[in-house]
């Protein structure tokens, strides 16, 4: 109730209690009983005066408040109303992802990490790689880029192709406490994965070979229901994850660049105040690793989805395959999935020193140590540093300031960038 409101229901009040005292609703001289009435209602009177003058004055300090602190144009909580502080207080989030688990109980549900090819040899369109939570992309070989993706309580009812483990993919997947899947790997990262990690390698029980054809050996896959079945037999029951550090929801919708942000960040505020004239800060990625361009990377910002739309360094759409339903049986992915197109909230380039390893074929890159960070998120691009002191502790990223960058939720996909190769955007 506003204070004008205030005053009009006091002035009335007032009117009313002091023509009581002289008349009666018949406009008779009150009797002795109508003065005992009347006397029983002014301390309800004075009562209503008090809690109304109370709700003034607070009214009145939110008015000043808000004049000193409230400087937004859009409340979040008008375009976005499930995420009020309220709500967002008593949210339980993802370690993986940053986003709300509506079951709480799967925070520490146990967590996969899943070796997939991207070669052009039968390993493209992968299956499941869009439920991903987090992916790491490298280098494993002659230019050839391959993924560490990590799931948790995943639901696609075909994930791979799955190939072999190389050590650096290892360091990256410590921090999730995740399962390692894979299909055999190079002998140090074969020698690593041996002590005391929760180690799935090929095996016909936890996975499955689709038909040999244009696949060829890219044909090893698993399911949901059968990383499930692995973790309940060797009494995996939970993952301690050392997720990245995450924006909250709301955190991440205030520093959107278009139009739903609420508190538009310095560079994005135009000089005219005009906000239907904002547009997206950073529209094109472009990451070149330095080999065939086949296993270059391009991302597209889309404002409507507040999404990164990734394609493959010729223009070609990275599609995979989405299994969404659960036990289907041993299926190639072309038979029961649709192809949809990669498209993550954040996109990370780490640039590292690499090189060719000894067998001059595999690839050797420094994990441990920091470099040049670039962080794509909201539209917006952010410089900094990414930093990781051990294979047991995750990285974390701060700008050119020392100041930490948090990662929006969503999925999240991390290129390592060779120093020889370039980011443009």
């Amino acid at each position: 109730m506003d204070k004008k409101n205030s005053e009009t229901i006091t002035n009335e009040d007032l009117a009313s209690a002091s023509a009581s005292g002289r008349k009666n609703r018949h406009g008779e001289k009150r009797s002795k009983n109508d003065e005992r009435r009347a006397k029983g209602k002014a301390p309800r009177i004075f009562v209503v005066l008090i809690i109304v003058g109370c709700l003034g004055i607070l009214g009145g300090v939110g008015m000043v408040l808000f004049g000193i602190f409230g400087v937004s144009r859009v409340k979040v909580a008008d375009v976005f109303p499930d995420l009020s502080a309220e709500g967002e207080a008593a949210e339980v989030y993802s370690a993986l992802t940053g986003e709300p688990l509506a079951n709480p109980d799967l925070k520490n549900a146990p967590a996969y990490c899943i070796q997939t090819p991207n070669g052009t040899d039968g390993a493209r369109p992968q299956a499941g790689l869009n439920t991903a939570g987090v992916i790491f992309e490298a280098i494993a070989e002659a230019g050839i880029t391959r993924f560490a993706a990590i799931y948790q309580n995943p639901t696609a009812a075909v994930i791979g192709p799955i190939r072999s483990l190389r050590i650096y993919y290892l360091q990256w997947d410590t921090p999730f406490d995740c399962t390692i899947v894979h299909a055999g790997g190079s002998g140090d990262a074969l020698a690593a994965v041996s002590q005391g990690y929760k180690d799935l390698t090929e095996n016909y029980t936890y996975m499955y070979r689709g038909t040999y054809g244009v696949r060829r050996w890219n044909n090893l896959f698993t399911t949901s229901a059968y990383l499930k079945q692995f973790s309940d037999d060797h009494g995996y029951g939970s993952s301690d994850i050392k997720g990245f550090a995450r924006l909250t929801p709301s955190e991440s919708a205030r520093a959107r660049i278009d139009g739903l942000a609420s508190e538009k960040l310095d560079i994005t505020k135009p000089a005219t105040g005009n906000t239907s004239a904002l547009k997206p800060a950073v529209e094109h990625i472009s990451l070149r690793l330095g080999g065939w361009s086949d296993f270059n990377v391009d991302y597209n910002y889309n404002a409507e989805s507040n999404k990164y739309l990734r394609s493959y360094g010729g223009g070609e759409p990275h599609q995979v395959y989405d299994c969404p339903a659960d036990n289907l049986g041993e299926k190639n992915p072309e038979e029961v999935c649709t192809l949809t197109q990669m498209a993550p909230s954040v996109v990370v380039a780490m640039v590292v020193n690499e090189r060719r390893a000894a067998d001059n074929y595999h690839e050797d890159i420094d994990v441990i140590g920091s470099g040049d960070a670039y962080v794509f998120q909201n539209g917006t691009a952010m410089r900094g540093i990414w930093r990781k002191s051990s294979k047991e502790e995750q990285i974390s990223f701060v700008d050119e300031a020392g100041a930490e960058i948090k990662l929006a939720p969503g999925q999240t996909i991390l290129t390592a960038v060779p120093s020889y190769g370039s980011i443009d955007f």
